[in-house]
């Protein structure tokens, strides 16, 4: 059996790492040798398999431990598929526990693997802030993994086929404990699958799954926000033994505008006006998604005040429009000219009086 790959040299961790360590490790690692950072680069490509292929174990505590022991999934003969518990599915129905347990297969015949549904699979995707609004399509990769073409996905060498168990004759269980007490567990010597590869395939080393990347075209709906997140059902990983592909789950991530703030289902812009317009009124022209618009200011407009253009906004995902809020903010010069100086006094002259007399004279009471 060719030697197992060394995932923790992969990503240049210590066997005592934590998993926020291998998880940093992976991520450093995964951006720099991305497909869409490398393309045409098969050697960048292979790296990046070889990355998430070890990420995949590590990450995952139960696979980490069976990895670090040498059983289950990682134990010598290991078939494709075997999950968490060595391929005995603790979710099952009864009557497939039962089948299992009572010789479903009989010892000499032949197991037959049960199909399994594959892998849920997690990608990120980056789209500008026009994509977000009006919707996209975008390529992306994500790795994945396929049934190994050398072997058909059964993990043996081409010519040979998996043989039942010795232990377990096929059953995938062996009972522990004597008289009428005991108990079920999967075998150790197939790991649950009831079938052990006595050679394994030298392309996948019997998993009968191997590492790829896969390339597609998402399309990415009107009104996403930053952090939404996409399920593309049936785009995941292929199951083992012909059961149905996972779903793909994907996080978008949109770059701010340099204008809209997103406030909920709405927009805001924050838009100076002058101390002029302030008091008098005006019509100004403000930014809208389609280009620009005429928004009045009342005179007598306060700092921080408000308007709405209702349904001018952003689609939202269940339907109809959100709004865009105009936050009209005066705008004070830092510095006046001699001409405005004397405007300022003759104004003072003719706005005189305290505002602030109301909040002293309760402090003087």
């Amino acid at each position: 059996m060719p030697a197992r790959p060394d995932y923790y040299k992969v990503l240049g961790v210590d066997r005592n790492a934590s998993q926020e360590e291998i998880k940093k490790a992976y991520r450093r690692l995964a951006r720099r040798y991305h497909p869409d950072r490398n393309p045409g680069d098969k050697q960048a490509e292979a790296r990046f398999k070889e990355i998430s292929e070890a990420y995949d174990v590590l990450s995952d505590p139960e696979k980490r431990r069976q990895y670090d022991a040498g059983t289950g999934a990682f134990a010598y003969g290991a078939g494709p598929g075997a999950g968490p518990f060595g391929g005995f599915d603790f979710g099952a129905s009864v009557s497939d526990i039962l089948s299992n347990l009572f010789g479903a297969s009989r010892r000499g015949s032949r197991a037959r693997p049960r199909s399994e549904r594959g892998a849920d699979l997690e990608a990120e995707v980056r789209i500008g802030f026009e994509q977000a609004i009006n919707g996209a399509q975008v390529a992306i990769s994500v790795p994945t993994r396929q049934p190994c073409q050398t072997c058909g996905g059964s993990g043996a060498r081409p010519g040979t086929q998996p043989k039942i168990c010795p232990v377990c004759g096929g059953r995938g269980v062996e009972a522990i404990g004597q008289g009428p007490f005991s108990i079920t567990q999967p075998c150790r010597r197939c790991g649950g699958r009831g079938t052990v590869i006595e050679q394994p395939c030298p392309t996948c080393n019997g998993s009968g799954m191997t590492r790829t990347v896969k390339r597609l075209r998402v399309n990415i709906p009107p009104g996403v926000r930053e952090g939404s997140r996409i399920r593309l059902a049936g785009k995941g990983e292929p199951g083992p033994a012909g059961g149905p592909p996972g779903d793909l789950y994907l996080t978008v991530h949109v770059e701010p505008s340099p204008v809209f703030q997103w406030k909920g289902d709405d927009l805001e812009v924050e838009v100076p006006i002058t101390v002029v317009e302030a008091l008098r009124g005006a019509e100004i022209q403000v930014p809208t998604l389609d280009g620009v618009k005429t928004l009045r200011v009342r005179p007598g407009t306060k700092h921080g005040t408000v308007q709405r253009l209702r349904g001018a906004g952003p689609p939202r995902l269940g339907g109809g429009r959100g709004d865009i809020r105009y936050r009209l903010v005066i705008e004070v010069p830092k510095e006046l000219t001699e001409e405005q100086r004397r405007a300022v006094e003759e104004l003072a002259k003719v706005m005189n009086g305290n505002p602030r007399e109301r909040i002293l004279q309760g402090v003087r009471r």
